[in-house]
C-alpha cells in the first residue's frame, strides 16, 4: 500500500494544486474551498461517476436509433475516460475495492479501443 498512498499524496497535491486555479479564477468560491478542502476531489469523483454513466446513454440511445443493441465508439471513450477518472478518485480515497474494478475495466476499455482501431487499419479487400 505504499505504492498506493504516495499516489494519493500526488493526486492530493495535485487538487490542492487545482484548488488553487479555481479560487484565483472564481474567488468568490475561497471561503468554501478553504474550509472543505475535499470538496475537488469530491466534485471529480462524482465528474467521473458522470462520465461513466453518460457511456449507457449513449449505447441506448444508438441501440434504439439502430433498432438493435449496438456498442457505439464513443462507448469505449467514455468507459475509459470515466473509468481513469473513478481509478484517480478510488486512489485518492486509497479505497483498495474500487481500485482494484477499475484498473482491471480500464484495461479492458483500453484492450477493446485496441481492437477496434485494429480493425479500422486492417485494409479492405
Amino acid at each position: 500500500m505504499n505504492f498506493i498512498s504516495f499516489l494519493s499524496i500526488q493526486i492530493e497535491k495535485t487538487a490542492l494544486y487545482l484548488n488553487d486555479i479555481i479560487i484565483f479564477v472564481l474567488p468568490f468560491l475561497e471561503p468554501y474551498l478553504t474550509n472543505h478542502p475535499e470538496a475537488i476531489m469530491i466534485t471529480i469523483g462524482f465528474g467521473g461517476q458522470a462520465l461513466f454513466a453518460t457511456r449507457f446513454i449513449i449505447q441506448w440511445l444508438s441501440s434504439e436509433n439502430a433498432g438493435r443493441s449496438v456498442i457505439p465508439l464513443a462507448f469505449w471513450y467514455f468507459s475509459i475516460s470515466g473509468g481513469l477518472v473513478l481509478l484517480t478518485y478510488a486512489i485518492w480515497r486509497q479505497d483498495p475495492v474500487i481500485i482494484a474494478g477499475q484498473s482491471v475495466g480500464v484495461f479492458i476499455y483500453a484492450r477493446n479501443l485496441y481492437f477496434i482501431n485494429k480493425e479500422k487499419k486492417k485494409p479492405i479487400n
